[in-house]
């Protein structure tokens, strides 16, 4: 039985470079309909893109709302059961629709359900929390559902089947994030209430990685604005689960260690270097400091948003 008509893709853009957008877009069944969030208010990338996919639809925010509230903005719009989150920086195997139709149906209970990478060796596409923070305890990890899925307490953001009709509202992500950490804590959020996340070996896709808002003509920036938020999502994460002491006692150290890196790589004259670690003890600072996930690099493009 073919479940497909109950499968929208909701993805996130900012800047994203077009051919790897159209790269993902083609990897995609046209029978799917695709809606772009465009976190801009670029009528002319939306003219476009609506023109060459009859199944797509741009939405344009009107400035960068983050990965969060972009994906928020998009599945507020979502009309079907299903929606899958998916990075413009992915390319999704031949066989993924025929693959991702077996679980569009209602026998199997599920709120979130992750894909693996074709190019496995650069990251992890699932795991358990105990992995990286012995704090945290939940039950029922790490088990297999079938010879294809594996229940696992997280799955990584790029790509994620969200069955919506286990979520009381679309606003699924913390809008306090800009970026990083987003699928960490909705996965622990769903997990918290016991709820099943899956790892299917079946979904597979490439994930270029880094790839999906970025201009080549600005890389330090754009370096900065990822370990900037890096950081301060970091501290944000364990202050928001556990305490503001337990956020201080996690990510003190890295402050000193990037504090001298910066002063290092000042008088050793690594621009790079000197930037990356100011961005990341900066980014921390701030968290500390209770302030918002503030930092933006838009100003260098005020003039070719419209």
């Amino acid at each position: 039985m073919n479940n497909i008509h109950n499968l929208s893709i909701v993805i996130v853009t900012s800047r994203t470079d077009e051919n790897i957008l159209i790269d993902c877009l083609n990897s995609i069944d046209p029978k799917v309909n695709i809606l772009v969030v465009e976190n801009s208010k670029n009528n002319a990338f939306k003219d476009k893109f609506e023109s060459k996919y009859s199944n797509l639809n741009v939405i344009l925010s009107g400035a960068n709302l983050g990965y969060g509230a972009g994906n928020n903005l998009g599945l507020s719009k979502v009309k079907t059961r299903y929606a899958l989150i998916l990075n413009p920086d992915v390319i999704l195997e031949k066989n993924f629709f025929e693959e991702i139709n077996n679980y569009l149906d209602k026998q199997i209970n599920f709120h979130i359900m992750g894909v693996n990478y074709k190019d496995n060796d650069k990251w992890k596409s699932s795991g358990t929390f105990s992995e990286f923070d012995s704090r945290i305890k939940l039950e029922n990890k790490t088990k297999f559902y079938s010879d294809s899925l594996e229940e696992v307490d997280w799955v990584i953001g790029c790509a994620m089947l969200i069955n919506l009709e286990k979520f009381e509202t679309r606003k699924l992500f913390d809008e306090n994030i800009f970026l990083y950490f987003d699928e960490f804590d909705l996965c622990r959020r769903v997990r918290i209430i016991q709820g099943k996340i899956y790892s299917s070996k079946n979904l597979i896709v490439k994930h270029l990685g880094k790839k999906g808002s970025a201009d080549s003509k600005y890389p330090l920036e754009f370096e900065m604005l990822r370990n900037w938020h890096w950081m301060w999502s970091t501290f944000y994460y364990y202050r928001k689960h556990y305490s503001y002491l337990y956020a201080v006692y996690k990510t003190y150290g890295k402050l000193f260690r990037y504090l001298f890196n910066t002063l290092l790589f000042i008088i050793l004259l690594n621009k790079k270097k000197r930037t990356i670690y100011y961005a990341r003890a900066f980014g921390i600072i701030n968290a500390m400091l209770g302030k918002k996930s503030w930092y933006r690099i838009e100003s260098l493009f005020s003039d070719q948003e419209s």
